[in-house]
């Protein structure tokens, strides 16, 4: 294989400039061409597809979002959208192609290999929800952004005596919910993973008011429902003095952090040594700190599992 390409698609997640770094690079290093396909799926049936070199990607490592740009493409889910970016592939004479996002994206690289375009699918999404994979790339970063706003947010929480309401991203996923509670130290974490019983949650608040607690964090994914929402509904519950903060699309931007600009830089290099060897229709992952790659059809069918063990943990810890 002596030319390949290189796309993100779907929500952009911090880390996915050096996974695009790594790619170019180590088909470089190994004497294969590189492709930049810019604005995903949409740009691939567009025909915006430019050769990278090294320069290319210089002085991207540090930085957030995607040089590629990102879209959403419904067309692509088509037969004829999905043939019109075989059409491009074969104009520029693209043999394989590195595919860095979530289940979209993933969805995406599979027609392709099916239909004789090796593909090779990189876990670059916040919610780290893809199946196959311990860690996504994003996750670590949008992590320490919600830790960091918690932290500010309790200041002002102790300084007024207030119970917040804090809503995190994860429509279908409730990591980022559940590591930014357990770290930290949020009184209560409700995810789409599990239901919420507020006569529960209200004694747990009230038992520590009684003992003199002044303040309280709640952490609410998107999934289970508007922070807002469950806010009125602790208010009928308990009348304590609440307030919401919504923390959106800050949780995608920002400089990556150094863990995932090297887990980025692994997953980028290991799919560029896949497409080499003549290996389509994977995925790479990383399983006990190792990088992995399997069939991205069994990624497609598994279902993410969130370890509800560390539920319990953050229960015992916020007594």
């Amino acid at each position: 294989m002596k030319k390949i390409g290189v796309l993100t698609s779907g929500g952009d997640s911090p880390g996915m400039n050096p996974a695009i770094r790594a790619v170019v690079r180590k088909a470089i290093y190994h004497n294969v061409e590189v492709y930049g396909i810019y604005g995903g799926y949409t740009g691939l049936i567009s025909g915006k597809i430019k050769k990278l070199e090294l320069g290319s990607v210089g002085d991207i490592i540090h930085r957030g979002g995607t040089m590629l740009q990102t879209a959403r493409c419904p067309e692509f889910k088509t037969p004829e959208g999905q043939q019109k970016g075989i059409e491009q592939l074969k104009a520029h004479g693209i043999e394989g192609l590195v595919v860095i996002g979530g289940d979209g994206s993933y969805r995406g690289a599979r027609a392709l290999t099916q239909q004789g375009y090796p593909c090779v699918g990189v876990p670059g999404t916040i919610d780290n929800d893809i199946p196959g994979t311990e860690l996504t790339i994003g996750f670590d970063t949008a992590l320490n952004t919600v830790i960091d706003a918690l932290d500010k947010i309790r200041d002002t929480a102790t300084s007024h005596e207030r119970t917040f309401v804090i809503e995190v991203m994860g429509r279908d996923a409730g990591d980022i919910a559940l590591y930014a509670g357990l770290a930290g130290g949020a009184e209560t974490i409700l995810i789409p993973e599990e239901g919420f019983d507020m006569a529960e949650i209200a004694e747990r608040l009230r038992k520590g008011q009684e003992r003199g607690k002044k303040h309280s964090i709640i952490i609410v994914a998107e999934g289970v429902c508007s922070g807002s929402e469950f806010a009125q509904q602790l208010k009928e519950a308990t009348n304590f003095d609440t307030r919401v903060s919504v923390l959106g699309h800050i949780q995608r931007g920002g400089s990556p952090t150094a863990a995932d600009r090297v887990l980025a830089s692994r997953l980028g290099a290991r799919a560029v040594e896949l497409l080499i060897d003549g290996k389509g229709g994977r995925a790479v992952g990383m399983e006990s700190n190792r990088v992995v790659d399997y069939d991205i059809v069994e990624a497609l069918e598994r279902k993410h599992v969130l370890d509800l063990d560390l539920v319990k943990l953050s229960k015992e810890l916020s007594i």
